[in-house]
């Protein structure tokens, strides 16, 4: 749709919220008319407010204008002839032209201007941080939105997210559903590498138990970020840290309330190298 309309303000981006969350009102509709020349963007009909306007612009008293709204936007158009007619005869009376009218009768649902402006709203401000504050973007992003996040996959470089996006490639649909959902998330970690933007290891008191942190070198993954490690670990590590340094790995369990699963799951991924096993010290070191 972008491509189609090329849009360059921002009551076009609205306009365009409003084609791609209508039924019928795009595909096999606006977009012909556009393609056609008939019409610009500006003049489709993109949400349900733009029939009751353009009709009122048109001299129809405000009652019929908005009933005419009504009976489009709910896809009824067609369903009570008569009374269609009748808002022909009324359209046509007011020199509403046929395409405009052959539209309307093409809609089967309309969604309103207000929504459209919210979710522009609020994806012009994501757009933003995007661009001119990636670090955030990024960082809110793989927070909220990146649940098949794999540290040891995606936290050591892009050839290595490359490789496994090459992976789930060639499994095709014999994908595993876990690879297919992390494959988004590994396309915009992938975007991310390339604009200069690294992760920072993940680190038993500088990450967070489930947010990713923006820092001044890059971006912290939290110790949810480890595969295997589960939340409740991660939260109770993450709770403890805060009271001071770990002692030894024996401490770390104690005080985090961990098992042996999740302390072997921290070593493998060199979370805890340089960590001694116990508190106790050995006479014959």
């Amino acid at each position: 749709m972008l491509l189609d309309t090329r849009p360059k303000t921002f009551d076009e981006l609205i306009r365009i919220s409003g084609l791609s969350h209508g039924t019928d009102v795009w595909l096999g509709n606006a977009q012909s008319l556009i393609e056609e020349g008939t019409v610009t963007l500006n003049e489709a009909i993109c949400c349900r407010d733009d029939i009751m306007i353009y009709l009122i612009k048109q001299g129809l008293p405000p009652n019929p204008a908005f009933k005419i709204m009504e009976t489009v936007r709910k896809g009824k158009a067609l369903k009570d002839p008569a009374k269609w007619e009748e808002y022909k005869a009324l359209m046509k009376e007011h020199n509403v032209p046929d395409w405009y009218i052959k539209s309307c009768e093409k809609i089967k649902y309309m969604f309103p201007k207000a929504h459209a402006a919210a979710y522009v709203t609020m994806a012009f401000r994501i757009a933003w941080f995007k661009v001119h504050i990636p670090k955030a973007y990024y960082s809110a992003y793989f927070s909220i939105r990146a649940k098949q996040f794999d540290s040891e996959i995606m936290c050591h470089g892009k050839e290595k997210v490359k490789n496994k996006m090459k992976e789930i490639d060639l499994e095709g649909n014999s994908a595993q559903n876990k690879d297919k959902e992390m494959y988004p998330v590994l396309e915009l970690v992938l975007e991310m590498y390339e604009r200069g933007i690294n992760f920072l290891p993940i680190d038993l008191y500088l990450s967070h138990h489930e947010k990713f942190i923006m820092e001044e070198d890059g971006i912290r993954p939290p110790l949810s970020a480890i595969p295997g490690l589960g939340p409740i670990d991660a939260e109770g590590i993450y709770t403890s840290a805060k009271d001071g340094k770990f002692m030894s790995i024996d401490d770390l369990k104690i005080r985090s309330k961990i098992g042996k699963v999740a302390i072997e799951t921290l070593k493998s991924v060199g979370v805890l190298n340089g960590m001694s096993q116990s508190n106790q010290m050995s006479l014959f070191g």
